[in-house]
């Protein structure tokens, strides 16, 4: 019998072009059955991958399992919601390698994403692709309740609770 590989989760500390191949790679690999949400080629990936950092990089998780990354989320707890009006949490991204799903890596990164921005926000938003149906389903399971809908991206917002926030 196989023993389990422990997954760890950790915040990148360094950003550099090696860790961003890595996580393009991934990012390429994660939507390549649903390229309408994510299919916009390396050069548009790396753009974005270097946004979220830029703009989460407290929040910016990965899964390891060894030393390789396995799986990303860019939890930001600085995001203004034109919906709501003010400052709420943000999951920009999240993707788990496809050769790598369902070994409860999205279900580490999601506690550890929680956790951060619970500290932070009393709200959380992402965007999911509307025939995204597992991804909508997962959320759904942490919370998350569909807010809204603009062209294939569905809103998806969850209350946090308080306690503990002064």
């Amino acid at each position: 019998m196989k023993m389990r590989e422990e997954i760890k989760i950790e915040k990148i500390e360094k950003w550099n072009q090696d860790i961003l191949e890595e996580l393009v790679e991934i990012y390429m690999r994660g939507y390549e059955d649903m390229p309408e949400y994510g299919g916009e080629g390396r050069r548009y990936a790396r753009r974005y991958l270097n946004w979220c950092w830029k703009k989460a990089k407290d929040g910016f998780f990965v899964a390891k399992i060894g030393d390789k990354i396995v799986g990303f989320i860019v939890c930001d707890r600085d995001w203004y919601s034109k919906y709501e009006g003010k400052i709420v949490g943000a999951i920009h991204e999240f993707v788990i390698d496809k050769e790598y799903q369902g070994r409860s890596i999205g279900k580490k990164l999601m506690e550890k994403c929680l956790e951060y921005l619970g500290r932070y926000n009393d709200k959380i938003e992402l965007w999911v692709g509307e025939k995204n149906i597992p991804a909508i389903k997962f959320y759904e399971h942490y919370g998350f309740k569909i807010a809204g809908q603009s062209g294939i991206w569905v809103r998806m917002v969850k209350e946090l609770k308080k306690e503990g926030k002064n």
